[in-house]
């Protein structure tokens, strides 16, 4: 009997101790700092999950690199699901066209669990700036090639590489001027200190109805029922501008599937709440419910559009 109760203690022990999960709080890392759009979809999301879970989800924010430097944070974490990343676009699929070194291999270090949401950039500008539309834009910016300051949440992020894309596709070139996120940018924007910016409606759009920027163009395929007299980019004849960006949880590569699985699930669930998804149309974006292997798949699928739209820009940061 003493075997046969050591066998069966053996058996149950793995499944008591998944769950067991989480065991402790778990720690949203943000590569972004305070205020951004990556750090308010974090926040929107974690309070959800965090009662789903039965803990508290604590966010970290880790600016700066583009947001490696919270990747490779993350991708050095026990892979225990208590330390999770936030991860963009940026970190799993643009920045190795980017760096000539990582010191983390997005593909290969992190797990897909989630995504949460896709999302256009807007661009504005400076409501002081005579440009009024985006044609005005061109033709000043094409009369006075790199005069345009273009503000971004820093080298490789969405907000640089959309801004990359469309100066390709209009035959422009502006200024880069990279921040360290998404807030920053926006507060010397409308400072003067730069002229525009593609970034998020998640913190542009009260600034827009102040009337202190002025809005030309959507860059994602629909116009913004927060902006629906702002029209996309395609609409007016720049289809190959086109681009969203998109946000989504990753663990370090060895979590268990079980853990990966439960937070996938609880996440999936968060999703489809109301409050959630008011959060996401305020933000501008769209809710991208997709997880496990079919958002593996999608990361996969996403490194040739970018590293397509990085070569044809030239952008290369060290």
């Amino acid at each position: 009997m003493g075997m046969l109760t050591a066998l069966a203690v053996a058996a149950v022990a793995p499944a008591q101790g998944q769950d067991a999960y989480p065991a402790k709080p778990v720690t949203f890392v943000v590569p972004a700092p305070p205020g951004g759009i990556t750090d308010q979809v974090a926040r929107v999301i974690g309070d959800r999950v965090s009662e789903r879970l039965g803990q508290r989800i604590l966010i970290d924010n880790r600016g700066g690199a583009g947001g490696n430097l919270a990747a490779e944070f993350v991708a050095r974490a026990a892979p225990d699901g208590h330390t999770v990343l936030v991860g963009t676009q940026g970190t799993q699929v643009s920045n190795p066209y980017l760096y000539k070194s990582l010191r983390f291999d997005p593909a290969k270090d992190f797990v897909a669990i989630q995504a949460l949401i896709s999302i256009s950039t807007v661009l504005v500008v400076n409501s002081e700036r005579p440009y009024r539309s985006i044609k005005d834009l061109i033709e000043y910016a094409k009369k006075n090639p790199g005069k345009l300051s273009m503000a971004s949440a820093g080298n490789g992020t969405s907000t640089h590489l959309v801004g990359e894309l469309f100066q390709t596709a209009a035959g422009v070139k502006f200024l880069h001027v990279p921040y360290k996120g998404n807030a920053p940018a926006i507060a010397d924007l409308l400072g003067g200190q730069v002229d525009l910016a593609f970034d998020f409606a998640a913190t542009t759009l009260g600034h827009i109805q102040a009337g202190k920027l002025r809005a030309l163009a959507v860059t994602g395929p629909a116009r913004l029922s927060t902006l629906p007299d702002v029209p996309t980019i395609a609409e007016l004849g720049y289809p190959q501008a086109e681009a969203v960006a998109w946000i989504g949880l990753f663990a370090p590569t060895g979590t268990p599937a079980a853990v990966v699985a439960r937070l996938q699930a609880e996440t999936a669930s968060a999703l489809q709440e109301a409050s959630v998804l008011e959060a996401i149309r305020k933000f501008g974006g769209t809710p991208f419910n997709i997880g496990g292997q079919a958002f593996t798949a999608f990361t996969q699928s996403e490194h040739g559009k970018w590293k397509a739209i990085i070569e044809r820009s030239g952008a290369k940061l060290q």
